[in-house]
């Protein structure tokens, strides 16, 4: 009577070639019971068990203790058996004790009778990227708990900076009307640089306030942007018709966004186009969109003044200021307030000008 280890040692010898030179790949046939009869040189690498070291061994000696107690081993042959096929992913255990990350195939063998009669087990070891994965997830989570810490750092700095503020405007409004008649004219002077910049301070804080609440309440909704922009396009009535500003509107879509803060993309862009107008030309703006690939891209595009192309990688920077105060107003927030909320929805936002020709600004919002 010939042993068994004989017999699986020639059933080893009768592995054809192509078979046991892949190295990439643990490639192991089981019996009906998932004990090992055959395996290739690449299940030697990844394993580390020799062939003759592992055949006539069951292959649940590779899953880690908390997957025999589940009894995953068992789980996954009988899916194969039932199905033809299991697929999955997970940490097995080599020979020294280590584990690798394994992507594992089991297939079915049958017969022409269509019976069970083993298994063929296809493993590849993804140990690398598994780690980078983790290492990757990490370090997301990370970053996450440092930019909520520094919203909350930020938020509450900025609410606590308010009260002083307002504490300095009312006193500066009631020095203005009690004493107006005994302050002379360097006084007056003194008071109002102190009025002005006082309110600089609360409306810069103010946008820090805004900045920091970007994304806070999260909720999708099915939003018009015609609608949208026609609403708000009625609040800025009066901007629009000071400035004489022609608007012309394309036709919008219909999308999955964060409402609030879509409003206030379209009300910060509207705004710039109207505000960095041309003294001598009538601002013309053009609100458009276009379905592409990634989702609906978004054109504001205005015949103003335009921006000078040194500063087209700095504008969507926080407090990134193109001009003096006594040019125009602003805190320096407004684009990277718009940046925020582009990024809130997985899109990008961009600009193309020629100074002295209007800008053309464009951002993408994610498809939903």
């Amino acid at each position: 009577m010939k042993d068994t280890t004989s017999t699986l040692t020639d059933k080893f010898r009768e592995t054809p070639k192509i078979f046991d030179e892949i190295e990439d790949y643990a490639i192991i046939l089981l019996d009906v019971n998932g004990n090992i009869i055959n395996w290739n040189r690449g299940a030697e690498r990844i394993k580390g068990y020799s062939a003759y070291e592992i055949l006539g061994k069951n292959f649940r000696q590779f899953y880690t203790q908390k997957d025999l107690d589940f009894g995953k081993p068992d789980m996954l042959i009988e899916k194969a058996r039932n199905e033809g096929k299991a697929i999955d992913e997970g940490w097995r255990i080599k020979k020294d004790g280590s584990a690798f990350w394994g992507s594992v195939t089991i297939t079915a063998r049958h017969n022409d009778l269509g019976e069970v009669i083993g298994f063929i087990k296809v493993t590849r070891d993804l140990t690398e990227r598994k780690r980078a994965e983790e290492a990757l997830l990490k370090h997301t989570r990370e970053i996450e708990i440092k930019n909520k810490e520094l919203e909350q750092y930020t938020y509450i700095a900025s609410h606590d900076l308010q009260e002083p503020i307002r504490t300095v405007i009312n006193f500066v409004e009631l020095l203005n009307s009690e004493y107006e008649e005994k302050l002379d004219e360097n006084a007056k002077l003194y008071m109002s640089f102190i009025s002005e910049a006082s309110h600089r301070m609360s409306n810069l804080v103010k946008g820090l306030l805004d900045f920091t609440r970007i994304g806070n309440t999260k909720q999708l909704v099915t939003v018009n942007c015609n609608k949208l922009v026609e609403s708000l396009l009625q609040d800025l009535e009066v901007k629009i018709s000071e400035s004489k500003a022609e608007i012309i509107v394309g036709d919008l879509p219909e999308i999955k966004a964060y409402e609030p803060e879509l409003i206030s993309l379209f009300l910060n862009l509207i705004t710039n186009a109207i505000k960095f107008r041309k003294n001598d030309v009538t601002p013309k703006i053009k609100i458009t969109s276009k379905l592409e690939k990634d989702g609906w891209h978004f054109s504001v595009k205005d015949n103003g003044i335009g921006i000078k192309e040194r500063y087209l990688s700095k504008i969507f920077v926080m407090f990134q200021r193109l001009h003096s105060r006594s040019e125009f107003d602003g805190t320096g927030i407004g684009l990277a307030y718009c940046k925020k909320i582009v990024d809130l929805h997985n899109g990008r936002i961009w600009v193309e000008s020629e100074f002295g020709n209007g800008s053309n600004f464009f951002f993408s919002l994610g498809a939903k």
